[in-house]
């Protein structure tokens, strides 16, 4: 199969894979609920733990780690016959459309989540040292806080530090350095309330 086709279907399946919309499968499944109408609006596991309990806040952020690792994986399946600089550059272009497909999902009229639980299981996938420094990162500032958007913001930063300390291909600090500040962005309105001391921690409800 020639390279650019091959490339197409991978970033086909990578975006698809992240497009699944487990949050909102988890609100329909349980309580018949659209989660896109309830909390944050969000459909990742931090609202899902808000509105559907702790169980399934860890299904869900299981699977959207999955969707992500799994993208990486079918790159490097399909693409297992590329030079290795192709390669590289394919699995960072997979990657960044899982983290797409998450927060954009076809499924849901382009709405979704924040990307970071998929995010995560993108660089595990990738660099699994720099995946587990930023799980450390997130963990440590969440117990530190109580914060989820506070830990996830911190762990995007992180991400591009590890990136570089690990000495990773360029194509793959680019993509911490994109990816991270995309998961940043997506997190404006909650940067809003952290500034405003309003966000809440775990354990309390939006206002």
């Amino acid at each position: 199969m020639l390279p650019l086709l091959t490339s197409a279907i991978v970033l086909l399946i990578a975006y698809s894979l992240g497009a699944i919309p487990s949050g909102y499968w988890a609100g329909k499944l349980l309580q018949n609920i659209d989660i896109r109408e309830h909390g944050s609006g969000s459909t990742g596991a931090t609202n899902v733990l808000r509105t559907l309990g702790r169980g399934s806040a860890i299904a869900v952020l299981l699977a959207d780690i999955v969707k992500g690792a799994a993208a990486i994986a079918v790159a490097r399946f399909l693409g297992s016959d590329f030079s290795l600089e192709w390669l590289t550059w394919l699995v960072t272009l997979a990657g960044l459309a899982a983290v797409l497909g998450h927060s954009r999902s076809m499924w849901l009229r382009f709405t979704g989540g924040k990307s970071a639980a998929t995010g995560l299981g993108v660089l595990i996938a990738m660099a699994w040292p720099v995946g587990l420094g930023v799980a450390l990162v997130f963990g440590v500032f969440l117990a530190l806080s109580r914060i989820v958007s506070l830990s996830s913001i911190a762990a995007a930063l992180a991400s591009i530090g590890l990136m570089l300390f690990f000495q990773q291909p360029l194509p793959y600090v680019l993509l911490a350095a994109a990816g991270g500040l995309y998961v940043i962005a997506r997190h404006w309105t909650n940067i809003q309330r952290l500034i405003a001391g309003t966000e809440p921690r775990i354990g309390r409800q939006l206002s």
